[in-house]
């Protein structure tokens, strides 16, 4: 009676690992949904002030014009560049996301408050950018590590990256038509509604699992002396490694490269379209109007995300990426050309589907490339470049059109997303050759 039907016992065995899987697949999918959540949230908390900016730095204490919206969006940016990878290096070092995703998220919200508090206190605008550059040191650690959580889910690269940027792209557009609204019915309204998000932003993420401080226990119930290599990894030195990594593989610099201009693009449109749309020599809409026109870019920017980011898995990034990108600054190019708002607004769509073909794959390459014991200092890194790119938009725009002008500005700045698409060409191609019948068709040119 002691002996059992092996083959018995290991159908049992295939059964219970086969449960196993489910449920894992069935907790990812739900931790999926609740991170993509949280990002759409933060998201929406940040472009909810974007269409309102002209009037929301007067309201601040500044004086009117480019100038003051840009560094009122430099201030944030320029956190996001500072902490960034510090929230990504911390979260790996500990061995834990989910309580630096709530920690940022509220703190964030408050910041928000405070902003909101200043011109009764009779603060001025110095003051406000200070809380600026405290609530964006906050808000990056929610973004950043929520994008991280979501590339320790399995499922796929493409697919996990998808959903961050489904809810990037739906963040936005939800927020900038949302945020023309309130800003319609006063300059700070925007502000207050974005406390309150970024609020249910910390409380939604509190509910995930912390898959980051399951996979480091797993590790040290597996062996005492794998935890000690494994804590010696991770335990600082998560940054170190993914700038040790950059130096040596080249092929880490060119998601970074793109997500530095891709962004760069972004921050333009997010200052210097919306002085665009609303002046009265151009098109002159209201900030209701000039956020529904943002709302056109990200809308099929977000709706497009997830297909795309799963297209990019089985046929490669390399399509994905240099195509993307070329019809990307062909199609920023033609905004700041078009000679009437309706072939505008129609190239803002073309814009939106272009930017959720490239995004993805961009960010997936990212995941390719490295280890899981860093991909929290990877994608502070990628969001670095991202954000020196938000700012170099915000920098690059602003100044660009106050010397120059809308055209020039719109040139330049599409000019850039082609010239890097065109440069990068061969090194995407070799990190990246593609799979199947159309991934091969672009990798052999």
């Amino acid at each position: 009676m002691s002996d059992g039907d092996p083959s018995a016992a290991t159908a049992a065995g295939g059964d219970r690992e086969a449960e196993i899987d489910t449920a894992g697949a069935a907790a990812d999918a739900t931790d999926r949904r609740r991170l993509g959540a949280v990002v759409l949230a933060v998201l929406i908390s940040q472009v909810l002030l974007y269409p309102g900016v002209p009037d929301l730095v007067v309201a601040l204490g500044a004086p009117a014009g480019i100038d003051a919206g840009m560094w009122f969006l430099v201030a944030e940016f320029g956190a996001f560049v500072t902490f960034a990878v510090v929230w990504g290096a911390l979260s790996d070092a500990l061995g834990t996301r989910v309580p630096l995703i709530v920690t940022g998220a509220l703190g964030g919200a408050a910041s928000y408050v405070a902003l909101a508090s200043l011109p009764g206190l009779g603060l001025g605008f110095g003051a406000a950018l200070l809380v600026r550059v405290v609530g964006g040191a906050l808000t990056i650690g929610a973004f950043s590590l929520s994008i991280t959580l979501l590339m320790d889910l399995r499922g796929g690269n493409g697919r996990n990256m998808g959903t961050a940027g489904f809810a990037i792209g739906l963040g936005a557009a939800v927020g900038s038509v949302v945020g023309g609204s309130l800003a319609g019915l006063g300059a700070l309204y925007p502000v207050y509604a974005g406390a309150v998000v970024l609020a249910a932003a910390g409380l939604l993420a509190a509910t995930v699992d912390d898959r980051r401080r399951t996979a480091a226990a797993n590790n040290s119930e597996a062996s005492d002396s794998g935890a000690s290599d494994s804590a010696s990894e991770t335990d600082g030195g998560g940054f170190r490694d993914v700038l040790a990594r950059a130096r040596t593989t080249p092929g880490l610099l060119v998601p970074l490269a793109f997500g530095f201009v891709d962004r760069l693009t972004a921050g333009f449109f997010a200052l210097v379209g919306v002085y665009y749309f609303q002046d009265p020599a151009t098109f002159g809409l209201s900030a209701a109007g000039a956020g529904a026109t943002l709302a056109l870019f990200f809308v099929p920017f977000a709706l497009l995300q997830s297909p795309f980011g799963a297209l990019s898995d089985r046929i490669g990034r390399f399509l994905p990426v240099v195509a993307g990108s070329l019809a990307y600054g062909v199609a920023t190019v033609g905004v700041g050309v078009a000679p009437a708002y309706p072939i505008a607004a129609a190239l803002m769509v073309l814009v939106g589907v272009c930017g959720a073909l490239m995004a993805p794959a961009t960010m997936a390459l990212v995941t390719d490339l490295v280890e899981p014991e860093v991909r929290g200092a990877a994608m502070g890194l990628f969001n670095v470049f991202g954000s020196l790119g938000f700012l170099a938009g915000f920098l690059v725009g602003g100044s660009a059109t106050g010397a120059f002008g809308y055209t020039p500005a719109f040139l330049a700045v599409g000019g850039l997303e082609l010239a890097i698409a065109l440069a990068l060409l061969p090194a995407v191609r070799s990190l990246s050759p593609g799979a199947g019948v159309i991934g091969r068709l672009g990798a052999e040119g």
